[in-house]
């Protein structure tokens, strides 16, 4: 499946656990097929590691990552605006652009 949300996107959570909600960051990675996305800084996670005796990779103790959230919970924010929006789908040609679902705004996304 395709999403409108694409890796170095500035994205805006809006619903899930109460200490991300409202936090914009840019999108590290996305996942179509499981429809999730992780950003930067938003569902820190903690990993206890232990340390392993071959070569000296791994360097004992607790790693913050950030998590995988559903791509329902996060929306797009615009640069022209600075609002979160919802996004359209214009085809010009053979590519797809992305625009600002804004009455004022329409600024395309993807310039």
């Amino acid at each position: 499946m395709k999403t409108k949300i694409r890796k170095g996107d500035k994205v805006e959570v809006i619903s899930g656990k109460p200490e991300n909600k409202g936090i914009r960051g840019e999108v590290i990675k996305v996942n179509p097929d499981e429809e999730q996305v992780v950003v930067q800084g938003v569902n820190l996670q903690t990993k206890h590691q232990r340390q392993v005796q071959a070569q000296g990779r791994s360097v004992p103790g607790s790693v913050r990552f950030e998590g995988p959230i559903h791509l329902s919970n996060v929306m797009l924010v615009c640069p022209k605006c600075g609002k979160a929006t919802r996004v359209s789908l214009v085809r010009e040609g053979d590519k797809v652009k992305r625009i600002c679902k804004h009455k004022e705004c329409g600024a395309s996304l993807d310039d």
